[in-house]
């Protein structure tokens, strides 16, 4: 009885803990740049819930959307995809 408890008490613990995770509350574009190679791309800041600002950038017109400033590793379709990794 007492570890079924303690086992449904862990539970809960856990799924709290994750709707508490941070979200994008807004997102602003800050500027546009261009690289050394002549690529353009966007700079946008995302406001988390948390409190944190964390930074995106745009590529190819918005159809590619990755974490970080200037960086392509951590990408997706979306600014909001985008924008909720960034807030992780």
């Amino acid at each position: 009885m007492i570890m079924r408890s303690l086992g449904l008490a862990l539970v809960i613990i856990l799924a709290s803990t994750q709707s508490l995770a941070a979200k994008p509350t807004s997102i602003r574009h800050v500027e546009d740049i261009i690289t050394k190679n002549d690529l353009i791309f966007s700079h946008y800041q995302v406001k988390c819930s948390d409190g944190r600002q964390e930074d995106i950038s745009a590529w190819d017109n918005g159809k590619k959307w990755c974490t970080g400033k200037g960086g392509q590793n951590d990408c997706s379709k979306t600014q909001i995809n985008a924008a909720k990794k960034a807030c992780k």
